[in-house]
């Protein structure tokens, strides 16, 4: 029996049981759909949150007030508790290190905006010139903060997009006073729409000197200070000579926590990337559960080919033939199935892009792979026992149940 009729036979036997073979290759569709939608959404969330931390800015060194310990950055315990003041005068200092190209201290708070009886709730970032520079922002409109003494800030303002829009509409926001809190402060800009980052919508966003804030607010502790080293390998150098400066500052005592971009990168990529795994590796089990089915239809199909097998038999052939042509009808299943929910998988994660476009749902290579191959492979290895159940048969008992 030459291959092209083993698989005329396999193909004959499927298509004879249009409903069985559509069970059979619809289960192996849902699984591996699961598979591919899933490490989509894993691995999407795993690039959405790498490239939001990336966005923050190149080359950053992030100082914390309070100290995490000694085991890494742990996003558990990223907001840390203050036994001593992370101030403006800190993050001057760092200015002066030999590594370090820009400093931006940041305080970060919700207020009221209000202008001509229009009022909202927006978030109010406190810091200097050289966060535009560090976070990549640009101005639409107007200007940047002025670049001026830390401690004597002017009370002037940069807006978001969509602030503008709602409190100015058609009128030019630029050179417009307005009241943040009980402050009134003249608006200078209005940034560039850039949507979305890290919980800091910056279309929503109100920047002020860090003076201002900090009176604002009525604090002296900064939330973050921003250090941009000169270059990538300069790094571990500016890590190390912040905390250093910081510590004298604070008379030896090691009371804040110093993290790279990189260490973030690291750890979050890490967290998700197994993430990623357990869902695919839920994912897979409804691949075994679609293995078992096709076991099933398989020995059913045995049953009902009980003569055909026989006539096989007596014609001469040998039971290496007839176990391959079940084992190819199982294949052929199988392989049908994983295409199919791998188009399903696919579409399932076009949507998903169209529904939330900022995030990047595209199903891992590895996954893909993966998916298809252990569709594939459960297919033969629960398709095995039914081949060799067939090939095992009498011809002259299979003839006489015939």
């Amino acid at each position: 029996m030459r291959l092209s009729d083993t698989l005329r036979f396999a193909r004959d036997a499927a298509t004879g049981y249009p409903m069985r073979t559509a069970l059979s290759v619809f289960a192996m569709a849902i699984g591996v759909a699961a598979v591919v939608l899933l490490t989509a959404l894993g691995d999407g969330a795993r690039r959405y949150v790498v490239g939001q931390f990336s966005a923050l800015g190149t080359n950053l060194v992030m100082v914390l007030p309070g100290r995490t310990g000694t085991g890494g950055f742990n996003p558990a315990t990223a907001i840390t508790s203050t036994p001593r003041d992370l101030t403006v005068d800190d993050a001057a200092a760092v200015k002066r290190a030999t590594s370090v190209l820009r400093v931006a201290p940041l305080l970060v708070g919700t207020s009221e905006i209000n202008f001509a009886g229009r009022l909202r709730e927006v978030m109010v970032a406190g810091t200097v010139a050289d966060y535009f520079a560090i976070r990549d922002f640009q101005v639409a409109q107007g200007d940047i903060l002025p670049d001026e003494d830390w401690n004597r800030g002017a009370s002037v303002a940069v807006i978001g997009n969509k602030i503008r829009q709602e409190l100015f509409g058609n009128t030019p926001a630029v050179g417009q006073l307005v009241r943040i809190g009980d402050r009134r402060v003249r608006v200078i800009g209005v940034l560039k729409s850039t949507g979305q980052g890290l919980g800091m919508n910056t279309d929503e966003l109100v920047i002020v000197p860090v003076s201002l804030a900090l009176s604002m607010f009525n604090t002296n502790t900064l939330f973050r200070v921003l250090v941009e080293a000169r270059n990538r390998e300069l790094i571990p150098q500016a890590k190390e000579q912040t905390l250093a400066i910081i510590k004298q500052r604070h008379r030896g005592e090691e009371d804040i926590t110093v993290i790279t971009q990189d260490a973030v990168l690291a750890t979050f990529d890490k967290l998700l990337g197994a993430l990623t795994l357990a869902v695919a590796g839920i994912a897979a089990i409804s691949l075994a559960v679609a293995g078992i089915l096709v076991m099933n239809v398989m020995l059913v199909a045995v049953t009902q080919r009980t003569g055909e097998i026989g006539l096989l038999k007596a014609l001469g052939a040998p039971a290496r033939t007839i176990r391959l042509a079940f084992l190819s009808e199982a294949a052929m299943l199988s392989a049908v199935g994983a295409l199919l929910g791998y188009l399903l998988g696919q579409l399932g994660a076009f949507i998903l892009r169209q529904i939330f476009p900022v995030f990047p749902a595209y199903p891992p290579d590895w996954a893909v792979i993966a998916g298809l191959g252990t569709a594939i492979g459960t297919g033969l290895l629960f398709g095995f026992l039914p081949a060799r159940r067939a090939a095992r048969l009498d011809p002259v008992q299979a003839l006489m149940k015939h």
